[in-house]
């Protein structure tokens, strides 16, 4: 079992540079504006030889309201109720702050011990800092420097006594958003969903509502989720990793710099995810933003989901329902049969339904046609529609192979190369997503030039 470690302090003190420091890579978003930071976000992390499980939270603020601001108060409260112990940092160069004293004042009623990091210690700047943090009463601050990596073995030596406790052990960690490439095997690992959407469509109230808590942050607001938060979870014995992203709107609206990163650390999740739920509002349906998003995951080669949330606000269903519909077969043509999942988060009504759906889905990506069926549904597929003609000559497709999975990728023999027209390989597209029965996943053809190599 591995040391959890909180790490806990008032905004813009560099929680998040320390977070991604210990992680090994950029894990969480980085920017100079202060509360950027707002869900509890969870990953493995390493110092020295000491495996450990990190938890970046948001910076504290002393509100017990209804806000934004009291809620990420609550995120943080439960952050330090899962830790081991806590790494309290204060910014060096900016000395001690009212907040600073009060958050040490909360933090010592809590049954948790405490390491004070004064962080940005690089240099002489940090110094007065560093001396005024004694009088915090949290014992002797560790000078560090999360930005440049300096105090990594004097963390060491502070943990090592708690790791020790929570019996420790060193284990190699797996990077938080990876993806098995071996194709030619079979896939072990747990399955990565990312939950994406515009925002304010319910995508982190679908994912509590999936795992039964209130794991991620929700609210009213429009555009609470800002990073990437991954949270794992098992179904019918299945691992999964759930990755609730921020909200994706029209890039001609995106001004602000962190909502750019949280844009880009949300498309970067649908690249290393396999299976990818759209989130829609049951009230606003396909919008031209959700079709820009459903284009990008066809591309990238992912298990497409479409989940109609707040379904149960919709007064006219079947007429929804047609619109949708009718909506994907004139815009989503390259994938036909995309699941669709009605459903309500805030109430929970449907929600049972998405991931069997998801599971199904995800099966029929990984599926395999026998190279034998394959040319022989090939001789079928051209004799009914023989390929056209190019430079007075008509096109010979000798032979087929299923190249890879996830997605099902074909390769076909081409006697003149690649000049196949997009037409003939639609035709194959579809041939092969009805007489395999592979709906609903995207489907690739490369064109090579070459011969049947069992010809003989």
């Amino acid at each position: 079992m591995s040391l959890t470690v909180a790490i806990l302090g008032r905004p813009n003190v560099g929680k998040s540079t320390l977070f991604n420091r210990l992680a090994g890579k950029r894990l969480a978003i980085v920017d100079g504006t202060p509360g950027v930071t707002r869900d509890r976000r969870l990953a493995p992390g390493r110092v020295g030889d000491l495996d450990i499980e990190i938890i970046d939270t948001a910076g504290f603020e002393d509100v017990h309201d209804d806000s934004l601001e009291a809620r990420m108060r609550e995120q943080t409260d439960r952050a330090v109720e899962d830790a081991d112990v806590a790494l309290f940092l204060i910014d060096a160069r900016a000395g001690i702050t009212p907040l600073d004293n009060h958050f040490a004042n909360w933090i010592r009623t809590r049954d948790i011990p405490v390491i004070l990091v004064a962080n940005k210690c690089e240099g002489k700047a940090g110094e007065p800092g560093l001396y005024e943090s004694y009088s915090l009463g949290l014992g002797d601050p560790l000078p560090f420097s999360a930005e440049h990596g300096e105090g990594m073995a004097d963390l060491f030596q502070a943990l090592l006594p708690f790791a020790e406790q929570a019996g420790d052990t060193t284990e190699e960690f797996d990077p938080e958003l990876e993806i098995d490439e071996d194709d030619d095997e079979e896939f072990t690992g747990p399955i990565q969903m990312a939950i994406v959407g515009r925002p304010n469509v319910g995508k982190s109230t679908l994912i509590n509502r999936l795992i039964g808590e209130d794991r991620l942050l929700t609210g009213p607001e429009a555009g609470i989720t800002r990073d990437s938060i991954a949270v794992e979870w098992e179904q019918d014995g299945r691992s999964l990793k759930l990755i609730d992203t921020a909200g994706l709107r029209r890039k001609a609206k995106v001004q602000d710099k962190v909502e750019s990163l949280s844009v880009m650390d949300s498309y970067r999740a649908i690249q290393y995810a396999q299976i990818v739920v759209l989130v829609l509002d049951g009230n606003l349906m396909l919008e031209k933003q959700d079709l820009t998003i459903a284009r990008q995951v066809i591309e990238e080669g992912r298990v497409l989901i479409i989940a109609v949330n707040k379904w149960d606000a919709v007064k006219d269903r079947e007429q929804a329902r047609q619109d949708l519909n009718d909506r994907l077969q004139t815009s989503l043509p390259q994938v036909r049969g995309i699941p669709v999942v009605m459903l309500s988060a805030l109430t929970g009504k449907a929600t049972e339904k998405l991931i069997p759906a998801a599971f199904k889905a995800f099966e029929i990506w990984n599926r395999r046609v026998p190279t034998g069926r394959l040319n022989q549904w090939l001789e079928m597929m051209t004799e009914r529609h023989p390929p056209p003609m190019t430079s007075g000559r008509r096109i010979r497709l000798r032979y087929m192979t299923q190249a890879k999975t996830r997605p099902p990728t074909f390769v076909v023999f081409s006697s003149k190369g690649t000049a196949l027209p997009e037409a003939y390989r639609r035709y194959l597209i579809n041939g092969i997503r009805e007489d395999f029965d592979i709906p609903g996943v995207p489907i690739r053809i490369l064109v090579r030039k070459g011969s049947n190599p069992y010809v003989d």
